[in-house]
């Protein structure tokens, strides 16, 4: 299997006036087409950071990027990016929402609507698809936020904490919807969460994230089979260890704090 995306010896240092804080530091990872990896690690690990320098928002300040054979210099369509806060816009329904990149790149109106109704469908969507945001709740937005990216057909998904801020049975429901999306369309995914029991769910490989400066702390492909029993011994080890990892990094991570008030 041919590495989908490429991370070369990523650093990323973000500048102050009094100060420097480098928030990715020696990053190298190959990541193969059709692959669902989960970063995974405390607050101030980089997790996001490195999500975004390969969605190319935030470019790395050493190393490089490859993506589907190009290196990383900016945003581009082979790369959605679906985010925690949904992103929609509030003024558009949901089909007009879904259907907003495919406009912006000049398909034709008897394709886009082909494409939308087909992922209204696929979502579950097709009866809200004249509602605008405001009307629907939380997990039905993070799927048509969802839907608007898999409309535009990247290769490549990445998501930020998608489905940080829902509740329990919600989240579980998109999980699954999402492993759904994921084994029909075969696509790359780059998934950011906390949620070690998450990762877990998801994930074909769980990279374990240290705290500031964040490296790659471990790397885990996963063995589990699909669908995946959270009661089960296999995966109960797991968590354990994934624990005890992270809980390593959070303690790391009170120890400097206690270090810099007294410092202060």
């Amino acid at each position: 299997m041919s590495a989908h995306i490429e991370i070369n010896a990523v650093n990323k240092i973000f500048k102050t006036a009094d100060k420097e804080v480098v928030a990715l530091h020696d990053i190298n990872l190959e990541i193969p087409e059709g692959q669902f990896v989960c970063l995974l690690g405390p607050s101030g690990c980089g997790k996001s950071t490195l999500l975004n320098a390969i969605a190319g928002f935030a470019l790395p300040s050493d190393g490089s990027i490859i993506a589907n054979g190009k290196e990383v210099r900016e945003p581009g369509p082979d790369r959605g990016m679906v985010f925690q806060e949904y992103a929609l816009f509030p003024w558009m329904t949901v089909e007009k929402n879904i259907a907003f990149g495919l406009e912006i790149k000049g398909m034709k109106n008897v394709d886009i609507e082909q494409r939308v109704s087909n992922l209204l469908q696929m979502l579950g969507l097709y009866e809200f698809r004249q509602r605008y945001p405001k009307d629907l709740s939380g997990g039905m937005r993070q799927r048509v936020a969802i839907a608007r990216v898999l409309a535009l057909d990247s290769p490549i998904m990445l998501m930020d904490e998608p489905f940080g801020a829902l509740d329990a049975l919600t989240r579980r429901n998109l999980q699954d919807e999402l492993l759904r999306i994921w084994s029909e369309l075969k696509k790359t995914i780059i998934f950011v969460t906390h949620s070690i029991e998450e990762a877990i769910y998801l994930a074909d490989r769980i990279i374990v994230m240290t705290y500031r400066p964040g490296t790659v702390k471990k790397d885990i492909l996963l063995d589990l089979p699909r669908l995946r029993d959270p009661s089960s011994v296999q995966f109960n080890e797991l968590k354990r260890e994934l624990g005890q990892l992270v809980m390593e990094e959070q303690q790391r991570h009170h120890n400097d704090e206690l270090k810099q008030a007294i410092v202060d």
